[in-house]
């Protein structure tokens, strides 16, 4: 229950912590609203006074969580101009400034938005993707016009390389640290990789320059 004086904020904020963690372990269409109140420790009839049913939970887990995720690399992806390598890092290091904040967000995206049937799938392609996406692989487009990057790149994919080796590294963390022992590896070393192995694979060969 609410506790005297507990503001609603405070607790809208604790239903949609719980509703994460019950969804990132169990899965969207797999948890219940009841699991949700059990997870926050709260009445299933607090839950609904604030959220109503799922899809409104849902709903305001987009808009107040993983919107504001994402605007994070919105905004550093605007801020870099053109050039290629600009661009790069500021999706890398603004999608690693993202999950350091919201440590969920790559398994969420992997079960809800990647995997066939996920929930938040649709929120992918038509709220954030689209104009990200376009933005990014029209401006590697641009410079391999330019004679700026490998011809044998394809612009549209290296935006999927980009996801590749941001979200799926940090969403597969538990099975690659188990699996190479490599406990001392984080975010920032995801973050370092990434960028290195796209700086050197964005070069043009030496023959083409």
């Amino acid at each position: 229950m609410r506790k005297q004086g507990q503001r609603h904020g405070d607790v809208r904020e604790a239903l949609l912590d719980a509703a994460i963690a019950c969804f990132t372990t169990k899965g969207i269409a797999a948890t219940s609203l009841r699991e949700i109140a059990t997870q926050a420790h709260v009445t299933p009839a607090l839950l609904h006074y604030y959220y109503g049913d799922k899809a409104q939970l849902v709903e305001a887990l987009v808009q107040d969580r993983m919107l504001p995720a994402f605007a994070v690399v919105r905004e550093r992806v605007a801020a870099a101009g053109d050039d290629v390598a600009d661009t790069v890092a500021a999706f890398v290091c603004g999608l690693t400034e993202a999950m350091k904040r919201h440590p969920w967000w790559p398994q969420l995206w992997v079960r809800e938005v990647l995997c066939e049937g996920g929930a938040l799938r649709d929120l992918l392609l038509t709220r954030i993707a689209p104009e990200l996406a376009r933005t990014i692989a029209g401006r590697f487009a641009a410079a391999q016009a330019r004679g700026e990057l490998n011809p044998d790149l394809d612009p549209r994919l290296l935006m999927t390389s980009l996801v590749g080796l941001t979200l799926l590294p940090a969403a597969g963390a538990p099975i690659w640290r188990a699996l190479f022992e490599a406990d001392d590896l984080g975010l920032d070393d995801v973050r370092r990789h990434a960028i290195a192995l796209l700086d050197r694979g964005l070069e043009l060969k030496p023959s083409a320059k």
